[in-house]
């Protein structure tokens, strides 16, 4: 499991808005997560996938990153088509799914309003970002999903935005806490995206099988 110190408190007081945003959520929605929504999968993984922020009644509710919402139906099944996990996704967090050598984290941890975390809230999440990358000694890939989450993982090692710009099927090579590490860039699996085609589920797939290429190469790129 990943350390308390990659996961904030259920009571993380760090953003103003997040916290007064996360009370109302608390009094409408009593039985949901409504907390930071902490990782998914184990640290030993050697691919880690990074999203934006919960969503109200995705990961916030349920307490799973991209659980219980349309994101989540396309990434888990390309997970699975590509062996990053196994079981049957139900959309909720007991429904027995696993992943395999993969893990899931989101650059903002708690539920923004409009699904829109502002630039000083990413700030402030980022050290858990970067504690969690540290404690994968074995990471060898990221999948960044959007343009938010590929600026948090430059960010949390120390990289330059500008040279490191976002495209879709961009790939980069980071020195990550534990060595080099490949970026993968992806547009992300929001509805919006999928319903515009501005994401195919061909182009995701695409992202993911050169994850599981370059994971599975003979001579490891770490």
């Amino acid at each position: 499991m990943f350390s308390r110190q990659a996961c904030p408190q259920r009571d993380c007081p760090r953003c103003e808005r997040l916290v007064d945003y996360r009370r109302q959520a608390r009094e409408r929605a009593p039985d949901w997560f409504n907390a930071p929504v902490p990782p998914f999968g184990a640290p030993e993984a050697r691919l880690l996938i990074v999203g934006l922020a919960p969503g109200l009644q995705g990961a916030n509710r349920t307490g799973r990153p991209f659980t219980g919402d349309y994101a989540g139906d396309l990434l888990y099944a390309t997970l699975g088509e590509f062996g990053f996990a196994r079981g049957k996704y139900a959309a909720r967090p007991d429904d027995g799914l696993e992943l395999v050598d993969a893990a899931i984290i989101n650059a903002v941890r708690c539920v923004p309003p409009q699904n829109k975390p502002l630039p000083a809230e990413m700030a402030q999440c980022r050290p858990f970002l970067a504690t969690a990358m540290a404690e994968m000694p074995n990471l060898g890939a990221i999948v960044a999903l959007g343009r938010v989450a590929h600026e948090s993982v430059v960010r949390a090692v120390g990289g330059r935005l500008a040279a490191f710009p976002f495209a879709h099927g961009a790939e980069f090579d980071l020195t990550g806490p534990n060595g080099p590490v490949v970026l993968l860039d992806s547009y992300h699996c929001s509805r919006y995206n999928t319903n515009t085609r501005v994401l195919t589920p061909d182009m995701f797939r695409a992202v993911f099988a050169h994850a599981r290429a370059l994971l599975d190469a003979p001579v490891k790129r770490r």
